[in-house]
């Protein structure tokens, strides 16, 4: 999951080298962190967050098969 997060948003931002993703699992729960650099954070985001939503429906949608949920922040 964790680089797939990185893929997608390295190919939104201007700055692909400040783009850092981190995971956190415990067990049932992954937490993605996506880090970028602050221009860059309108784009990661987008209009009224569907930049955001997409990104996050499209891992909810990857870790579906492994039955376990997965939250994306962005930071």
């Amino acid at each position: 999951m964790k680089e797939l997060v990185e893929v997608i948003a390295k190919a939104l931002v201007d700055k692909p080298d400040e783009v850092v993703v981190t995971e956190k699992d415990d067990g049932r729960n992954i937490v993605i962190e996506l880090h970028v650099a602050q221009e860059d954070m309108g784009k990661v985001i987008g209009k009224q967050g569907r930049i955001a939503k997409a990104i996050r429906s499209v891992v909810k949608a990857a870790s579906f098969k492994d039955n376990k949920k997965v939250d994306v922040e962005i930071i």
